[in-house]
């Protein structure tokens, strides 16, 4: 099985909501509305390398200590609007150049950045550059209409 991170907006009252019921959240963000919702959150498995250069490129995020946690288990955190929009503002502020800049495959092969698949021809930095992109438009999106955000962290 695959680790994935998937980033699902929600009203303040769904995000309200979420925090005091984690099954109710767990079905929210598995409703069709919000599966079909863009623009889209869903980073695959290219959070770690965003993390990694991110970090590299001295810029503070991290998606696993982040938020709050709705499940016992950390498969579910939820960002509240004011988290929202702050994390707009900062990626609003990165180019993927300047991330794209500290992308080295073979360090993050032995730095074991997961999902081990990182290379040398561009292939995964364009992997990386694509889900930084839809992870921008979302945050941007989210922010503009004052929505939270619930976290999901699949393993």
């Amino acid at each position: 099985m695959s680790m994935t991170i998937g980033f699902t907006s929600v009203t303040p009252q769904e995000f309200d909501r979420a925090i005091g019921d984690s099954e109710w959240a767990d079905e929210l963000i598995g409703s069709d509305e919000k599966i079909e919702q863009e623009p889209n959150g869903y980073l695959d498995k290219s959070w770690a390398g965003l993390e990694y250069l991110m970090h590299k490129a001295e810029v503070g995020f991290e998606f696993l200590f982040t938020g709050e946690d709705i499940t016992d288990d950390g498969t579910l955190f939820g960002w509240s609007p004011e988290l929202v929009r702050q994390t707009a503002e900062e990626l609003r502020s990165v180019p993927f150049g300047r991330l794209a800049a500290h992308y080295d495959g073979p360090a993050m092969q032995v730095a074991e950045v997961y999902p081990l698949a990182w290379d040398d021809d561009g292939n995964a930095l364009d992997y990386v550059e694509f889900y930084y992109a839809q992870m921008v438009a979302f945050f941007e999106a989210a922010a503009a209409s004052g929505a939270g955000a619930i976290m999901s962290f699949s393993f």
